[in-house]
């Protein structure tokens, strides 16, 4: 295993060859092109902030009244900190479930390296919310964010602790789905529930303190705090020692999603 990972490296070119590939697939023939990178989060932003702020008019009386929503205000910009992240984290799960499975002739080949396909397929949606931040930074501006310098510093720290963990996640599931095909199914309705389990669509200053312990055991709820303390809250960058944490945790998530992968690797080309 550790002789196939330190491999990864060289292959830079080619994960960067597949990556452009992907993205101009995903958009090829679409009149917009790249322009549905911004069209599909704001759309989502518009929707969700229909929903709940209009359609469910009890969360924006609370948002008024309940001192638990109290900086839930402007409640567009909270949502959308969280579920930015959210669209790269979920998207790239449900494309690697299938990935190894769509790209079966290359893995075929002799010499190609399986594990670049579940790397593709994460790096590629994270180009995809890079692209989509200039519609975050556009909002955070427009309604006067409480940023700071200091805490921007850990913005990246962020990005690169969900990388690792959404990798080790598509590691696992591109490898296991090859064998049980269920799981593709089975996940929608996994990433629909981790969704309303993650502090997202609402503060987590709303969750009872029993469930807050069950919170504290969902890796994503700790990435969306934090981008929503960095991005939304005013104040200090409090839960940068839960950051650090999930990210020796992701650490060796990914060494064990790896490790799952290699062993499963030879078996690819006939289950494909």
């Amino acid at each position: 295993m550790l002789h196939n990972l330190a491999q990864l490296p060289r292959y830079r070119g080619l994960i960067h060859s597949l990556v452009a590939r992907e993205l101009k697939a995903r958009y090829r023939g679409s009149v917009l092109g790249f322009f549905w990178s911004f069209i599909n989060p704001l759309s989502l932003l518009l929707i969700y902030t229909f929903v709940f702020k209009y359609v469910m008019p009890a969360a924006a009386k609370g948002a008024e009244s309940d001192p638990l929503f109290t900086g839930t205000d402007p409640y567009s910009l909270f949502m959308f900190c969280g579920l930015l992240p959210w669209t790269w984290f979920a998207s790239s799960l449900l494309e690697s479930a299938g990935v190894l499975i769509s790209g079966g002739n290359l893995i075929k080949k002799v010499l190609f390296p399986a594990e670049i396909l579940p790397i593709v397929t994460v790096t590629a949606n994270m180009v995809h919310f890079f692209l989509a931040l200039p519609i975050l930074v556009f909002f955070l501006i427009w309604f006067s964010a409480p940023l700071s310098a200091t805490e921007l510093l850990w913005f990246p720290v962020v990005v690169a602790v969900q990388f690792v963990f959404t990798l080790g996640c598509a590691l696992i599931l591109s490898a296991l789905t090859v064998h049980f095909r269920d799981i593709r199914d089975i996940l929608s309705n996994v990433i629909t529930l981790w969704f309303f389990a993650t502090p997202i669509i609402y503060s987590y200053k709303l969750a009872p303190a029993f469930a807050r312990r069950f919170m504290n055991l969902n890796p994503f709820a700790h990435l969306a705090i934090s981008y929503q303390e960095i991005l939304f809250f005013a104040g200090p960058f409090g839960h940068w020692k839960w950051l650090l944490a999930l990210g020796a945790a992701s650490i060796a998530w990914f060494l064990f999603g790896y490790w799952i992968f290699d062993r499963l690797r030879d078996s690819f080309a006939e289950e494909v």
